[in-house]
């Protein structure tokens, strides 16, 4: 399917929630207004979601401790069944859903820490478990299946059938306007064909969820596994996580009856964005349960390696690394938990902290794992039964990087966050800018929207001149973390100062300038993660907390300097071109004297509507 760069971003435009109606905390910090009462006191849950909560952790905890070994999930590349099996008994499929529907009913707070907890016992389970609850059924159809559905499909996912949510298509990813995969209507059905790529779960799913083309747009359908003309055709393998169920699915004259469209017809890319806003917590959970182990195996080590006449962590290279180690590790479970306790309040509009919360866990998780390694040294590349083979402590450091590198990728790749954060975070520019910077628009409108622009401007950038963070008193009820909430304060002006001149240099090129807006969000973030720190030691009132708090956000902040420095000087222009140079092959020279082992075949693969010719490996797990 050919679309133009218009049409594509209008696709995209228009599945995206317009409507602020309740606060948000993310959405302010960019507008320059640091709205610390939004967030503090930090909000808890109730009592009684808290002893469910922690009954099923204890639950929880004891089936992992004595039936998930890591080891077999790696060297098989397979949950064993008796291990799912034992995992749908305990409820555990069923843990976001209502009890009303069969489900355990936990909060996104409780949620969460039981993905960390299965998933540092084994990540593919982990990632299993989330796949299955925050993007596969049980999630869009709480939100917006109806009753009916809800009766026919949470029970059914509550008790064990496993679900997987099915987008991607092989030239398909970020892009749904060229999505292939079509519904055409035959009676009191729809009738699917096209093919889906990386469908988590999608090898031992019961239920899919399905995004296909309608004559009213991308539609969101609940799909049986085992309908005639599925095929599982093959079973994806990955540098990591290794135990993924992930596979390529076609469609051939598939029949789904009508009453399983999910929400309306030509709504399902809205309900997949919906979706994600509180889906994409799960991934910063687990990113959060890695760096606690980082932290805990770079702790217990360097205190056991002796180099020099001392301990590594005595020496100051490996201790600042700890020292990062520490102190990303706190702020990422306080980012973590503010986001997940708005989430449960229902009180917010988080989906700017939800996305915010899976950028930055998933960056700064990746670099915690890959300084264990470097901590670790040669034993941080061997794998751990290597280690265990020759009589020491097996410890996967190598298995945790691999492991965390796709959530870089996963629910939105870290240059899409950038955009789709970057989208949010201008949208009151845009909104005011409108027909200023729309080439289509007439002289009219673009005069009635400088009108409109003028009025929002005069009364907004006199906010940005003078704040609380410049006052020695600001914040002091957070004693020696309230330098950290001034500089969070005075540095969210700054940046919506400098967003509103990129907007007031560029207009409407600004959307492609791409890296000037990752470090625009990535500041926003590093603000995020600050404001979420300090609030949670402000909670905790422990001293030890108050430390971590003190030394992440010290780490910040030299962050945020250095990408203020860099919004205006950097290789941006001069990156540009000379990829547009290497692009057209004036360098090819370069890549002389290597080999290029690759297996042959297409850079993508066919995905023509026909029927499959392939074996179907879809494997039914035990119920």
């Amino acid at each position: 399917m050919t679309v133009d760069e218009r049409a594509a971003r209008q696709v995209a435009e228009q599945a995206r929630e317009t409507r602020w109606q309740r606060p948000s905390f993310g959405k302010e910090l960019f507008l320059g207004h640091l709205r610390i009462d939004l967030i503090h006191p930090h909000p808890t849950g109730s009592q009684e979601d808290r002893d469910r909560g922690e009954a099923f952790l204890a639950k929880l905890r004891t089936f992992t401790e004595q039936h998930i070994d890591n080891t077999v999930i790696e060297r098989d590349a397979q949950i064993p069944d008796e291990v799912l099996k034992g995992l749908k008994t305990l409820g555990a499929f069923g843990m976001k859903i209502k009890p009303e529907y069969g489900g355990i009913g936990l909060t996104q707070v409780y949620y969460n820490k039981a993905l960390m907890l299965v998933g540092s016992a084994s990540p593919a389970i982990g990632a299993m478990l989330s796949a299955h609850q925050s993007i596969g059924v049980p999630q869009p159809i709480a939100m917006f299946g109806n009753e009916e559905q809800k009766q026919e499909f949470l029970p059914r996912c509550a008790k064990g059938e496993i679900t997987a949510f099915l987008l991607t298509e092989p030239d398909v990813g970020s892009d749904p306007a060229r999505l292939g995969t079509t519904a055409t209507e035959d009676g009191d059905d729809y009738v699917l064909n096209g093919v889906k790529l990386w469908t988590t779960n999608g090898v031992v799913a019961d239920l899919l969820v399905v995004m296909a083309q309608t004559t009213k747009g991308i539609t969101a359908f609940v799909v049986e596994a085992d309908a005639e003309g599925i095929t599982v055709e093959n079973r994806n393998a990955f540098m990591g996580l290794r135990g993924l169920e992930n596979g390529v699915t076609r469609f051939h004259n598939v029949k789904v009856p009508k009453k399983n469209v999910i929400g309306k017809e030509g709504a399902g890319l809205k309900i997949a964005l919906a979706t994600l806003n509180t889906g994409r917590l799960s991934l910063p959970a687990l990113c959060a349960g890695s760096a606690k182990w980082c932290l805990k195996i770079a702790r217990e080590w360097s205190t056991e390696r002796i180099q020099w006449g001392l301990p590594v962590g005595k020496h100051e290279a490996i201790a600042g690394k700890i020292a990062y180690i520490a102190g990303t590790a706190y702020a990422l479970e306080a980012v973590l938990d503010l986001s997940s306790e708005l989430a449960d309040a229902g009180s917010h509009d988080i989906r700017i902290e939800a996305a915010l919360a899976k950028l930055y866990a998933s960056e700064k998780a990746w670099l915690v794992a890959d300084e264990l390694v470097q901590i670790r040294g040669g034993r941080g590349y061997e794998t751990a039964e290597s280690q265990a083979a020759r009589g020491e402590r097996g410890i996967a450091a190598e298995q945790v990087l691999r492991d965390l590198r796709i959530n870089r990728i996963f629910e939105g790749s870290t240059e899409i966050m950038h955009l789709l954060i970057a989208r949010e975070a201008v949208d009151a520019h845009l909104s005011v800018a409108g027909d200023i910077i729309d080439p289509d628009a007439d002289r009219n409108a673009k005069m009635k929207a400088a009108a409109k622009a003028g009025a929002f401007y005069a009364k907004w950038l006199p906010t940005l001149a003078v704040g609380k963070g410049q006052t020695p008193v600001g914040y002091t009820e957070f004693g020696p973390l309230a330098k950290h909430l001034r500089f969070t304060e005075r540095s969210a002006r700054k940046l919506a100062r400098q967003t509103f001149y990129a907007m007031s240099r560029w207009q409407g090129k600004m959307e492609r300038k791409q890296r000037f807006l990752s470090r625009i969000v990535d500041i926003g973030a590093e603000l995020f993660a600050i404001s979420a720190a300090c609030v949670r030691a402000q909670q905790d009132k422990n001293p030890n907390a108050l430390a971590l708090a003190d030394a992440f956000a010290k780490q910040a902040r030299i962050r945020v300097d250095e990408l203020f420095e860099k919004l205006w000087k950097n290789t941006d222009d001069s990156d540009q071109a000379l990829a547009s140079q290497v692009l057209k092959g004036d360098y090819t020279w370069l890549e002389q004297g290597v080999l290029d082992t690759s297996i042959p075949g297409s850079w993508i693969a066919d995905s023509t509507h026909r029927e499959s010719t392939a074996a179907n490996v879809h494997r039914p797990t035990p119920r």
